[in-house]
């Protein structure tokens, strides 16, 4: 069984914490939740708590196949053993995603250097040394951005397909009815 990391600090955005949470485990992913902060309950950004898994100290030497950073804030670049963690999976070739405000973490990482990645619209100076990717999800080698809220399910789906496989992406995203969304109008 594949596994993934969600870490999680004050501020986070909800959705795309939660709903990746979901959609990774909905696809067979076993997903452990990280706190960032000094205590196991993390407020997001629209004051819902969550209960974390593990502790950052607990979890950062387990062997996972992905991280993924939820944004809604940039606080998550002041933590250092987070940068590190992600320079060490990036050098290792393993996947780290980022949503919204989060790709900041893998700018201030090192790694976005020469790299197509997005972000939540105006915060593209966070990327310093990345090259704007077109789209709502980018995928360069082994980094994935996207760039908001709104494009949660999406960015979670291309996470799911990355670890399990495109079959095991489009059966998680019938259930949500994704499929349907081509066919609405908006």
């Amino acid at each position: 069984m594949k596994k993934a990391a969600v870490f999680l600090i004050d501020g986070f955005e909800e959705t795309e914490g939660l709903t990746t949470v979901d959609i990774l485990r909905r696809g067979g992913v076993e997903v452990t939740t990280v706190s960032l902060t000094d205590r196991a309950d993390v407020t997001g950004s629209h004051n819902i708590i969550v209960r974390a898994d593990a502790m950052f100290e607990h979890a950062k030497d387990q062997p996972f196949d992905m991280l993924v950073i939820p944004g809604g804030t940039t606080e998550h670049t002041k933590h250092v053993g987070l940068l590190e963690l992600v320079k060490k999976y990036n050098d290792a070739e393993k996947p780290v995603a980022a949503i919204c405000a989060a790709p900041a973490v893998l700018a201030r990482a090192g790694v976005l250097k020469g790299r197509k990645a997005v972000c939540y619209p105006g915060m593209e100076s966070w990327l310093e040394g990345a090259v704007p990717g077109d789209g709502i999800v980018v995928t360069d080698e082994n980094i994935i951005t996207a760039r908001g809220p709104a494009v949660t399910p999406f960015f979670a789906l291309k996470l799911l397909e990355i670890l399990c496989g495109r079959a095991a992406a489009e059966k998680v995203a019938e259930a949500f009815l994704i499929p349907m969304i081509r066919e609405a109008s908006f």
